[in-house]
């Protein structure tokens, strides 16, 4: 069967808009961010004149809507994850990543000992929720690897511990591996575009299968076509100009929502962070803090009901800014290398750091697993000026990480930030997925479940993971939030059901 063209990627009318929007006044502007207001969306023109606004006092304005809308449709709730590497062997050569095929360093993927092992770690850390990330290698990394993984990850029940959402990022495949991946009882699929320009494609993308611009830009149709109705895109930010990649992206996101009834499920925002091998003297199109926060607060006024995922690529207080104008989930205390968590695990029981190995209850984790992680990802690249002296390493990240906080330490934050940190998977389980979801987010009825499952999800955390500090900060946030729940018999079931997590039971949700 011929490959689908990926023309609903074009090239000339995204080309268009940003011209003319180059052509709007500041009294234009404003128009469209009072419309925002509605969150209703905003077509692609609307959002080139966006990105192009310069003018402070309208980013300001901007991104003061863009939080109204966040809070307005997600509250004050944040959906925290990690990632799992399962395999870093792949036969493509991405310009920009460390796994690329011409980097020399010893390839693996886990045993299926191994990925327990890890996922006994994530556990330990608090986490529910996995981001499954693989090379593509179909010799070294199968599909049916991909589902054995799956499988032994949903199977590990560590104490009080369970991962009950397994979300996966793989290479685009074909609509038969979609259906069991479906069958396997994943989450969200998740591909970065990484990025819509055909002919930075092709010069980012030089060889193996992920050359082909079409099939890839295509994933997401056939992976709708297998049955899965929540899928998540993103750009890798910095490989080209952002203005072009946000109107290219919103055009996705309308294709699919035309060809299947629903958009993307998430979109993810990750930006273009230091590698083995790569050179930031290679890539004209770096995006800086300013532009960043714009193209998440042009994002969430354009697809209000979209989550927003950031990765630990940003440093922890640039994070912290971005979830007021858009972001609505964040990854903790993530390792990007195969294996990375366990490895952790050792050097902290074998006494080579402060680490006591402890992750429950009374620990000290200011020196956790994840940050940990965090601190030793840097791989073969410098960091000081996104280059690498060498393509050759013993073990290599696919990128790496600026955020070094631990999970009780992000988590910590995010409450005294105002937030209530959510490890929330009741809309997966409950099958409020794509097309059923929608309404009920629009309508604001989601808004009943959601707040009491993050407060429950995160009670669970505080009585089984949290440090004593971030136990004390977290009750009160728990009490704040409680107060928001407006349904009385919503409210008193889940005041209940908080005793009963204190008495030992788990797992509730509305």
């Amino acid at each position: 069967m011929p490959t689908m063209q990926a023309d609903f990627i074009n090239e000339q009318r995204i080309n268009t808009f940003l011209t003319e929007a180059r052509q709007a006044d500041k009294a234009c502007a404003k128009r469209i961010i009072e419309k925002a207001r509605q969150a209703r969306g905003l077509t692609p023109y609307e959002c080139a004149v966006l990105l192009h606004i310069e003018d402070l006092e309208l980013l300001e304005e901007m991104y003061r809507v863009a939080r109204l809308i966040k809070e307005g449709i997600y509250g004050r709730r944040l959906v925290l994850f990690a990632p799992l590497y399962i395999s870093n062997f792949c036969i493509n050569n991405c310009a920009y990543c460390g796994y690329r095929r011409d980097n020399r360093f010893t390839r693996r993927r886990l045993t299926m000992e191994e990925l327990r092992k890890e996922v006994k770690v994530l556990e330990a850390l608090g986490h529910k929720r996995l981001a499954l990330e693989a090379g593509e290698d179909p010799q070294n990394c199968p599909i049916e690897y991909v589902l054995e993984s799956i499988k032994n990850i949903y199977a590990v029940k560590e104490a009080n511990g369970s991962i009950r959402r397994v979300n996966v990022n793989i290479a685009a495949t074909t609509v038969e591996n979609y259906r069991l991946l479906k069958e396997a009882g994943i989450g969200t699929y998740i591909l970065f575009q990484e990025t819509y320009h055909r002919k930075t494609y092709a010069n980012t993308h030089p060889s193996g299968p992920k050359h082909d611009y079409d099939y890839h830009t295509t994933a997401m149709d056939r992976a709708m076509q297998g049955g899965i109705d929540d899928v998540g895109v993103g750009v890798l930010f910095g490989l080209y100009d952002y203005k072009y990649e946000v109107l290219a992206l919103l055009l996705h996101a309308l294709h699919l929502e035309e060809a299947f009834g629903v958009g993307p499920h998430t979109i993810s925002v990750p930006r273009l962070r230091p590698a083995q091998g790569v050179n930031y003297d290679n890539f004209p199109y770096l995006v800086d803090d300013a532009a960043f926060k714009k193209i998440i607060a042009v994002l969430r006024l354009a697809v209000p009901y979209t989550g927003m995922i950031l990765s630990t690529r940003e440093r922890a207080e640039f994070r912290d800014e971005l979830l007021t104008v858009g972001i609505s989930q964040i990854s903790a205390g993530s390792c990007t290398g195969v294996g990375g968590y366990q490895q952790e695990h050792i050097r902290q029981s074998t006494g080579t750091c402060t680490y006591d190995g402890n992750a429950s209850g009374n620990s000290d984790t200011d020196n956790s697993i994840g940050k940990i992680c965090s601190d030793n990802s840097g791989g073969g690249s410098d960091s000081g000026n996104g280059g690498a002296s060498s393509n050759t390493s013993d073990e290599a990240p696919q990128f790496q990480i600026e955020d070094h906080r631990s999970p009780d330490e992000m988590l910590r934050s995010v409450c005294l930030s105002g937030y209530i940190p959510s490890f929330c998977t009741a809309c997966y389980r409950s099958g409020r997925t794509g097309d059923r979801f929608m309404p009920l987010a629009k309508s604001g009825q989601i808004q009943n479940v959601c707040q009491p499952n993050a407060i429950l999800t995160f009670k669970e955390f505080l009585v089984d993971y949290a440090s004593p500090e971030t136990r004390a900060v977290g009750e009160k946030t728990i009490h704040k939030h409680l107060t928001e729940i407006t349904n009385p018999k919503i409210r008193r079931l889940t005041e209940e059901r908080l005793k009963l997590i204190e008495q030992g039971q788990r797992d509730f949700y509305f």
